[in-house]
């Protein structure tokens, strides 16, 4: 029998499946290890050839690349069943999975394919996007690390930073710039394997806000030295790679926002209806009850808006940067309104670790920047509205 989530939404019985392995999974593994992991600030390791076992690392990949062939919907119920629970385990999968399997699946030769798509999928090797730069966050056109061709080689010089999966990783996607005055036409990506002299990856300085169970490197590529055929794409087109594999995470983020706002909504509204001040449930004071009210319909519009983007790209098979923008845009946001508000809910027990509602409170900061801040999913939506300005009035 179908379950009430499967019915409201829609749900084919495959699509299902996906959701209740990875609510199952979430629930029994990764939630007892989820606040000692957050205090270490340590990732759990241990959990990723669980989920090579139970075929999320594969998912999303075409079942001619070895992959489950499962649809960008499905990938997007495990990433809000994750992102219920723990986000920095979600992050993980939106990254490995995501911005770099799901990448080298649809963008790499057949030769990089049975090089890395094996050992992705297995959970062998871990993979990290290094995009992110001190100098190039959001404007991705404008890393500074270079590219210079060597013969049959080619050498990469420069410096990421809040790389997610940068110290456990196997394989970096490098993002570097071989012509700096061609903007995003001169962007290169490259697979490059982390044991490559001149890679090395460092632990970010400080102690984040949310995410602490995410590992997050500093990388520093010094003469890193790769093959021409370690190339990602058409040369010149590591912009467009990139592009590509944001559009990946960026639905795995909303969905992991969405994920946030039902395990907030769901703590809150228990807490209200049993804990009682001044002779009554705390929810039926009339301000409680409305912010309870405005968590659901935060809830629904953006589990509805990340559904759309998913079922578009399923259609048509992509692109969908809108539709995946305004779901990012709306979820995350929507996401901190909901976490702050089962925070104030709880009141004094909302402000300590021993409940979810913190972490997921610190979190949902993280979620309004991670793969393009708030402020750059507006530009992305400004854009598709208006289209070019050919100086003549026309909208195209």
């Amino acid at each position: 029998m179908a379950s009430d989530y499967a019915l409201r939404y829609g749900l084919s019985d495959a699509e299902e499946a996906w959701r209740l392995r990875a609510e199952a999974f979430a629930r029994d593994e990764v939630a007892p290890l989820s606040r000692e992991a957050d205090r270490a600030g340590r990732f759990p390791r241990a959990l990723v050839p669980r989920m090579a076992a139970l075929g999320l690392l594969r998912a999303p990949v075409a079942k001619a690349h070895g992959g489950a062939g499962a649809g960008a919907l499905a990938n997007a119920l495990v990433s809000e069943e994750l992102g219920r629970v723990d986000g920095s385990v979600r992050g993980f999968l939106a990254v490995h999975v995501g911005l770099v399997t799901q990448t080298v699946a649809e963008l790499g030769t057949d030769e990089q394919r049975r090089a890395w798509l094996p050992r992705l999928m297995s959970g062998e090797t871990i993979g990290c996007f290094a995009l992110t730069e001190p100098g190039a966050g959001s404007d991705a056109a404008a890393v500074a690390t270079r590219a210079r061709e060597e013969g049959d080689e080619v050498v990469l010089d420069g410096e990421k930073h809040w790389i997610t999966n940068g110290g456990v990783a196997g394989l970096a996607i490098v993002f570097a710039t071989a012509d700096p005055a061609a903007g995003r036409k001169g962007v290169e990506a490259y697979l490059v394997p982390t044991s490559t002299p001149g890679f090395s990856a460092r632990p970010m300085e400080g102690h984040p806000l949310g995410h602490r169970a995410s590992d997050h490197a500093r990388i520093v590529l010094e003469g890193c030295r790769v093959p021409r055929a370690a190339r990602l794409g058409p040369a010149r087109g590591g912009f467009r790679v990139a592009m590509a594999g944001l559009d990946h995470g960026r639905l795995g983020v909303a969905a992991g926002a969405v994920g946030i706002q039902a395990a907030c909504l769901e703590a809150a509204t228990a807490f209200a209806r049993t804990r009682r001040q001044f002779g009554q449930r705390v929810g039926d004071f009339q301000q409680v009850g409305a912010s309870l009210a405005e968590m659901k319909v935060s809830l629904e519009a953006s589990r509805l808006l990340v559904h759309h983007a998913a079922r578009t790209l399923d259609r048509t098979g992509g692109p969908a940067t809108a539709e995946t923008s305004a779901a990012k845009l709306f979820a995350t946001e929507a996401a901190l309104r909901t976490a702050t508000q089962a925070v104030r809910v709880h009141g004094a027990r909302g402000y300590d670790d021993a409940l979810p509602v913190e972490r997921h409170y610190r979190d949902a900061v993280g979620l309004t920047i991670y793969e393009g801040t708030s402020e750059i999913q507006r530009v992305i939506l400004a854009r598709d509205l208006l289209g070019r300005d050919d100086g003549g009035g026309s909208t195209r």
